[in-house]
């Protein structure tokens, strides 16, 4: 059973000051994944205080690219130095994690489609590793190189692998309403569209509003909950806001 989980970059990295790790929430993490035992994990984190701010300086998102190998290599250099540390967390703690970097397995056509190599990360996850992936830049056609968010690789993920289970770690502990209670499920993007606006810190893939329409298209169901639920749901429970 492959399970999918995403850590948000506000949870691993401290938002408010660039290129820096949140320690004590990645051990967290790291530690509710190492209890859990979950076999066929896949992994992906978001960019947070690395990836975000970097993009930004260039005026790169998901939608505006750039030629510019500088960009590139700075964003994604940036990028590559949070996956080795949340990799280094959890192979400190007995898990078999290893990078897996999307700027070198994927590419979005001409109108935006991202298309996803999965056949190398399915091969690791078959060997007994934790593939981790992350946000990051790719090659864009006819836009040189875009953004690319940790939930669409979540989405193309789940897809690539049939994944039967789908969790996305937040910063709050599930959808939220106006009144700040968590919405148990969502099942249509125009019953919670009033609820969702960007995210309050340096975001280039849209904040939770981009979240759910991304989990919306999924096959199989995912919850978004905090960092204090990670262990529940590899523990097969759907904390959160469960998306179907």
């Amino acid at each position: 059973m492959t399970v999918v989980l995403k850590l948000g970059g506000s949870v691993v990295t401290e938002k408010d000051t660039p290129d820096t790790v949140d320690g004590p929430a990645l051990a967290d993490a790291a530690d509710a994944i190492a209890a859990s035992g979950v076999d066929d994990l896949v992994l992906v984190h978001g960019g947070g205080s690395f990836g975000h701010p970097h993009a930004a300086a260039h005026g790169v998102s998901r939608a505006d690219g750039t030629r510019e190998a500088t960009a590139i290599r700075e964003i994604h250099g940036a990028m590559r130095t949070l996956n080795d540390a949340v990799c280094d967390a959890l192979c400190d703690r007995g898990v078999s994690a290893v990078p897996h970097h999307p700027h070198s397995a994927g590419v979005r056509d001409a109108d935006g489609t991202l298309s996803l190599s999965v056949d190398a990360v399915a091969a690791k996850r078959d060997e007994g590793f934790v593939p981790v992936l992350h946000g990051d830049v790719v090659t864009h056609v006819g836009a040189g190189a875009t953004v690319v968010s940790g939930d669409e690789l979540v989405v193309a993920l789940a897809d690539g692998l049939d994944a039967e289970r789908v969790g996305v770690c937040s910063t709050v502990s599930g959808v939220l309403d106006d009144e700040g209670a968590v919405i148990p499920a969502i099942e249509n993007y125009a019953d919670v569209e009033r609820y969702l606006g960007g995210s309050d810190d340096t975001d280039v893939t849209g904040g939770m509003a981009a979240k759910v329409r991304a989990l919306l298209g999924l096959r199989a169901p995912a919850s978004v909950f905090g960092p204090d639920a990670v262990g529940d749901f590899l523990d097969g429970e759907t904390p959160g806001t469960v998306i179907r």
